[in-house]
This record gives structure tokens, sequence and C-alpha cells, in this order.
């Protein structure tokens, strides 16, 4: 029997030369599950994904996905696994001299052999759930940035994954588009039954979404939860990130010398 945990990350440590970025990372992914993973810029989500991408090896610890130990598979193991999982990039990242169609049908016709009629009822399909069949025709310059993302999202689909990865995919959207890629993500795993990963910043909207959620702050697991548990936390960092506040644990000013000595003004104020 399949393991409830599709993403197993156990003791993971990561480092870009001298300056370590990730610190011990432990998280479990279940299977059909919306994961958040929140925290301030350059605190290591994004590297996180690409670590469970095999795009980058660990220092130490692992990522297991469907039970395997990514950064030990051999090149053709870890393209195989690759074709289990799926990425939305933060601004879609659509081919822009393909259609909106030939995009969706790119993974179907670089990695099955099915014949062009089936990969024509699949992409419609795939289009239709996102709510675009009937833009199938146009250019990537023709979409706004709603609709971009929505075909990056069915294009992220095409091939059925097991896990899809999305690199803040609110980013940039209206209330209205944000909305709507915030539902599909969530209808989307429950009817295709994979996991979904979302790196954001968008706390308000992720929380109406997700199943579970993790903060990272300094290269570690500052806090974890369910939703509820989130919004109700007195965790400082969770309570600044959540609400938004200037004061907390997250400094609004990068650390400096005093600003007299570096304006070379000490001591003129007493």
């Amino acid at each position: 029997m399949a393991s409830d945990t599709l993403v197993e990350i156990k003791d993971l440590n990561f480092s870009y030369g001298e300056r370590s970025v990730l610190k011990g990372i432990n998280m479990t992914m279940p299977r059909g599950k919306v994961i958040a993973i929140m925290g301030g810029s350059g605190s290591g989500k994004t590297t996180l994904l690409r670590l469970i991408g095999g795009a980058m090896r660990p220092s130490s610890g692992y990522v297991k996905v469907a039970g395997q130990v990514v950064h030990e598979l051999s090149r053709n193991e870890l393209f195989r696994m690759r074709r289990k999982m799926s990425m939305l990039f933060q601004f879609g990242a659509l081919f822009t001299d393909l259609s909106v169609f030939d995009n969706v049908a790119f993974q179907m016709r670089e990695h099955t052999d099915l014949p062009e009629p089936m990969i024509r009822d699949l992409v419609l399909m795939k289009l239709q759930a996102v709510g675009l069949r009937g833009a199938q025709g146009l250019m990537p310059a023709q979409l706004s940035g709603g609709m971009a993302r929505r075909v990056a999202l069915a294009r992220s689909i095409a091939l059925d994954p097991l896990l899809i990865m999305y690199d803040e995919p609110f980013t940039g959207l209206d209330p209205i588009s944000l909305t709507v890629i915030g539902n599909l993500i969530r209808r989307l795993t429950d009817a295709l039954g994979m996991t979904s990963v979302v790196v954001t910043h968008d706390v308000q909207e992720s929380l109406k979404i997700v199943d579970y959620v993790y903060f990272i702050a300094d290269g570690v697991i500052a806090a974890h939860g369910t939703p509820p548990e989130v919004r109700d936390s007195v965790a400082p960092f969770v309570h600044q990130f959540v609400h938004g506040e200037e004061d907390g644990p997250v400094s609004f000013h990068y650390p400096a010398p005093a600003y007299a000595s570096d304006l070379q003004l000490e001591g003129s104020f007493a």
C-alpha cells in the first residue's frame, strides 16, 4: 500500500558557499493536500522547492518523494521522477511563440506517444478545467496576467502529476484573479488527488485554501500548523507575519552600525 506521505524532508541543510540557508528542516507533505511554505524574502523557500525537484543537492539530510531520496537518483531516474512533478513559476513562464493550446500540449508531445486527436481532447480538458477553453488560439501576449497564470496551471497538470510546486502563484494578480487561482489550486488538488506545495507571501488568501502551513525564518521552521492554529497563534513571528505588522521579530532595518557612527556624527548630539 502506498504511503500517505508523498514528500518527506528530514534534517535538511543547505548552504550557498559559506552562507547557511536551510538548517535542519523537517517537513511532511501528505498526498492530496495543499501545503503552504511561508517566510520572509530570502528565507530559503524557493531553494527548498529546488531541492525537492532535484535541481540542487543538500549539504546534509534528504528529501524523499514517493519514497525515493531525490539526491541519490541517477540522471535518468531523476528525469523519470520529474515527470511525476510539475512547477508553476511565479509569472507563468509560458512559451511566448506558442499558442495557449500548444503551450499546454507541449509536455504531452514531448513525453508521450499519444496521437494528436487524443492530445487535442486532453488539452481541451485541461483548459476547460481552468476556464480557458475558449482562449486556446490566443498567444501569450494577448493574455492578461491572471489568464497567463491559468494557462500555466493547465500546462502544469497536463501529465496529471503527483506533485505540483507553486512559486508565488498570487504575485501581481488583481483580487478577482487571485481568488480564481487560489480556488483552482484547491479544486484541482482535490479532483486529481495530487499534492500541492505553495510558496507564497499572501497569507490571507493562502489560509483559505491550504491544509497546513510551515513558516521558515533564519533557515529553520519557526512555526507550523493548520490555518486555524496559525490565525490564533500568539507566537511573535507568526503573529507579525499573519497580520503584516512592521514591529516584531522580523526587523524593518537590515543589521547595520549605529546610524550616527555611519554619518560620522557619533557624540555630536550629546
